[in-house]
């Protein structure tokens, strides 16, 4: 079972070399740490950011150069900072090749619903609205059941949604999965973890073919 580093580490082999990617609050964050050696990739803030490093050592924070979690970070050569305006006709101009976000439920036709559990609350949807009509490739990384056991892979999302049909594939603690014609088709499996136990743990239909690997973290 991967552990929030394990998640992002393996998200991270998704990444491709030039590629631009916007990474949501949480988990997605982490990816940052874990660019494969020789690769570059320009991480893209909604907050105005184009060039964003990994998380800065302790002692070596920055203040006022936070991304769109308020979490500080550092700055690569060449980064350039700018309003949101421009933030966001990146993302609405299709510019950004990747978005990673976070998630709370994922349907098997790829909606996601990641920003409001009603009754508790929240200062509003923030980018991720933008970022899930906009992009053509939206990883999410998110734990597959809650806290008390339930899944978060569904048939239908029970809380409200932020896009429909736009996820494309979600790694969470127990595998690596893909949204296809008919359900969650399952690629990789986390190290120690049955295809049976994932399985369990899956509400929406699972698509199982042939020998499932193990994940290479």
């Amino acid at each position: 079972m991967l552990d929030k580093i394990g998640i992002a580490k393996r998200i991270a082999q998704e990444l491709r070399d030039g590629w631009y990617v916007n990474l949501g609050i949480g988990i997605p964050t982490l990816v940052a740490n874990y660019v494969p050696a020789g690769m570059k990739v320009e991480f893209q803030s909604e907050n105005g950011i184009l060039g964003m490093g990994a998380f800065p050592w302790e002692g070596e924070e920055d203040a006022d150069m936070i991304n769109a979690g308020k979490q500080t970070v550092t700055l690569k050569k060449g980064a350039a900072l700018f309003d949101s305006a421009n933030s966001f006709a990146m993302i609405r101009g299709q510019h950004i090749q990747l978005t990673v976000l976070g998630a709370m439920e994922v349907s098997e036709k790829g909606d996601i619903a990641n920003w409001k559990i009603p009754g508790k609350m929240v200062k509003g949807m923030g980018g991720a609205m933008d970022l899930v009509a906009s992009a053509e490739n939206i990883i999410v990384a998110m734990m597959h059941v809650n806290k008390a056991g339930e899944s978060k892979l569904l048939k239908e999302c029970t809380l409200p949604l932020t896009g429909t049909r736009c996820v494309k594939k979600i790694v969470t603690e127990l595998a690596v999965l893909e949204i296809v014609e008919g359900g969650f088709r399952l690629l990789e499996r986390a190290p120690g973890i049955s295809v049976e136990h994932i399985d369990k743990c899956t509400e929406g239909n699972l698509i199982i073919a042939g020998e499932i690997p193990e994940m290479k973290i």
